[in-house]
């Protein structure tokens, strides 16, 4: 049975504020083991680099681990792991030396906020909080072991980094004449299943390590995550391109100014909505070995197809 808009949104907002608190709860004053003192201006720009957004990616940890039975309350705390290092990439991403934004999520981004070296060390503290999250759960060795070294993966150089570093290159960022690359349509669905996809993928399928899910069950998540991880970036062009900046909470047209290599300027925006509704489709499908089980991840692959920030 179709998962209705309105309460899949109350369903987005429940697990985003859940996963706030669980966020914050880990950016207090107080010591953690191990530590000799939390410096209050790193603090406070780690607080500035995680509030607000959307929370996909701990959707659809609690999403995923919930076709098994698995407590919210466990997969939240995976949930905050993998936000850590989302929000780090963001405060990457913004640097001037990256993408070199001044407004994230309605805010000014961290780096305006605070400055640069701070931004730097809030995004390196982000990420290594992630694996701390993971080391310290209340879970199995064997369940820690293989969810860090997942978020790990999805992270590092045949992931989210290794994707970020192809789409600089693609811009021509390092060639002598600064001229962007012509990729085909498969080089640019690889660099951004990579940049923007890792993650996603990481997401389900960590939803289904920690509910020892079989192996034809994490192959219909995996095939889901793939085609949502597509999916997600060519929305999220789609939305630099005909999309207001005001309502994104960021610049908007930046992408054709620095030459990125999206579907969208590969194929033009009504082919690239083509590719969206068959991607879209596609993550569907995936989830028919889950039944009604699945119905609130079909309806988040639409929600993030349509969305329109």
């Amino acid at each position: 049975m179709p998962v209705p808009p309105v309460e899949l949104a109350r369903r987005l907002e429940a697990v985003a504020a859940a996963t706030e608190a669980t966020l914050l709860a880990r950016l207090t004053n107080a010591l953690q083991p191990g530590e000799l003192a939390r410096p209050s201006r790193l603090l406070a720009a780690m607080r500035h680099a995680t509030t607000g957004g959307k929370r996909v990616r701990p959707f659809l940890v609690v999403e995923s681990a919930a076709l098994f039975g698995v407590p919210e309350t466990q997969a939240l705390i995976v949930g905050a792991a993998l936000e850590c290092i989302h929000c780090y990439s963001l405060v990457h991403d913004d640097l001037p030396a990256m993408d070199n934004d001044d407004l994230r999520r309605g805010r000014p981004t961290t780096h305006r906020a605070f400055d640069e070296a701070t931004a730097i060390l809030a995004g390196d503290a982000l990420l290594t909080l992630s694996f701390d999250i993971l080391a310290s759960m209340n879970a199995h060795a064997a369940t820690r072991i293989d969810l860090i070294g997942l978020l790990a993966r999805a992270a590092g150089i045949g992931g989210m980094a290794g994707g970020q570093i192809l789409d600089l290159e693609a811009e021509g960022r390092f060639a002598s004449d600064r001229r962007p690359l012509s990729l085909s349509a498969g080089e640019v669905e690889r660099l951004q299943s990579m940049k923007t996809g890792a993650l996603i993928a990481a997401a389900c399928d960590a939803g289904a390590i920690l509910g020892k899910a079989v192996e034809a069950e994490r192959h219909a998540l995996a095939d889901y995550a793939r085609a949502l991880g597509l999916a997600f970036q060519i929305a999220d062009d789609l939305l630099d391109a005909e999309g207001d900046s005001t309502r994104l909470g960021k610049a908007a047209a930046k992408d054709a100014g620095q030459g990125k290599a999206t579907l969208v300027s590969l194929l033009g925006s009504t082919e690239a909505h083509r590719r969206l509704d068959a991607l879209t489709a596609e993550a569907a499908s995936a989830l028919s070995i889950f039944g009604d089980r699945a119905a609130t991840l079909v309806a988040a692959a639409e929600f993030i197809a349509r969305r329109d920030r």
